[in-house]
């Protein structure tokens, strides 16, 4: 776990259940720094930076791809 590095950032515990799913579904080893603390204590969301989103380097682009997609606004054909 020392070697995961930050990918993306949430304020809210509820931003990353989507992703969670994803993320699994992948197969792509991540965790939540800071995720129980702040559905506990979410006041403490500037003091501790955030529920910060943690992968292994060499998953960063897969894990980068799912972000933009999710990012994406929805688009009806």
């Amino acid at each position: 776990m020392e070697s995961f590095k930050t990918i993306a950032i949430f304020n809210f515990v509820h931003e990353t259940v989507v992703l969670k799913h994803l993320l699994e579904q992948e197969e792509i080893a991540y965790f939540f720094e800071n995720e129980i603390t702040l559905s506990i204590v979410p006041f403490y969301n500037s003091a501790l930076g955030g529920i910060k989103l943690k992968i292994h380097p060499n998953d960063f682009e897969r894990v980068q791809e799912i972000l933009d997609n999710l990012n994406n606004p929805l688009k009806i054909v």
